[in-house]
């Protein structure tokens, strides 16, 4: 079990992640996903991560990446980064992964 203060730090690089996401989305593919910008503003990433990942449908974002080739920027894939394990479920992760794998996309290892 991660110490409050590891899962703090963790819960701030994932948030970090989750701008970073934004940032090269817009830069490299003029894609402005100013709703998940504004979602970001008011929740944590995590929170953020857990609404669209268990979401019944993909959002218009996780869509646009699709075609963009580019689900390595989605929100579930980075649900499934080793490094942030401690912050999801198993049912986070789950749907994480059942959502790419429906989009053609396998997750590394």
């Amino acid at each position: 079990m991660e110490s409050d203060a590891e899962l703090k730090r963790l819960e701030g690089s994932f948030n970090e992640a989750m701008f970073r996401i934004y940032d090269e989305a817009k830069r490299k593919y003029s894609y402005n996903a100013s709703r998940f910008l504004q979602m970001l503003h008011n929740s944590s990433g995590v929170e953020v991560a857990r609404s669209l990942t268990l979401a019944p449908d993909a959002s218009d974002g996780f869509t646009k990446l699709w075609e963009l080739k580019r689900l390595d920027l989605t929100v579930e894939a980075h649900v499934l980064q080793p490094e942030y394990r401690a912050l999801f479920t198993d049912a986070d992760r789950e749907a994480a992964r059942n959502r790419l794998e429906l989009y053609g996309w396998q997750p590394p290892n």
